[in-house]
C-alpha cells in the first residue's frame, strides 16, 4: 500500500502511480521500500514528489479484498484486482530460470519459469532487496 499516495490515487489504474503494488522478492531477501520509492519517483519523471511514495504491507483485510487470497497465500495469478507487479531483479537473474511463489493457499506453492512470469505479468523489474 502506498500510504502517502496523492488523494486522487485510490486504485491501480495507473501502474506508474498506483495505490497498491504486488512485490515479488525471494523469501530469504530483505525488502527495501526505499529502493522501490526511488524507482517509482524516477518512472514518474519527478512529477510526483518522493514524499508521496511510502510503501507498507497492506492490511490483511485490504489484501484479501484486492487479491482474493488470505495472508501468506497471495499470488499474482487469479487476483480479484489487476495490481501492478514489481519483481526483484535478483529473481530475474536466477539460474536455473525458475522460482517458487505463493500458490493461493497457505501451504501451497507454485513453481514457474522466470521468463514465463515476466512475459505474462510484464512486471517492473527493480532492485528492491538488500
Amino acid at each position: 500500500t502506498n500510504t502517502q499516495a496523492q488523494s486522487h490515487v485510490t486504485d491501480c489504474t495507473n501502474p506508474r502511480n498506483s495505490k497498491y503494488y504486488v512485490v515479488v522478492v525471494q523469501y530469504t531477501a530483505r525488502f527495501n521500500a526505499e529502493m522501490v520509492k526511488n524507482f517509482l519517483y524516477s518512472i514518474n519523471g519527478g512529477e510526483v514528489p518522493k514524499k508521496k511514495f511510502s510503501l507498507r504491507l497492506a492490511l490483511e483485510e485490504t489484501s484479501a479484498t484486492l487479491t482474493g487470497y488470505e495472508h501468506n497465500a497471495v499470488r499474482c495469478i487469479g487476483m480479484k484486482t489487476e495490481i501492478p507487479v514489481i519483481l526483484d531483479e535478483a529473481i530475474g537473474k536466477l539460474s536455473p530460470d525458475f522460482f517458487w511463489l505463493g500458490g493461493g493457499e497457505v501451504d501451497l506453492k507454485m513453481g514457474i519459469r522466470t521468463t514465463e512470469f515476466i512475459d505474462f505479468f510484464k512486471p517492473f523489474i527493480v532492485k528492491c532487496t538488500s
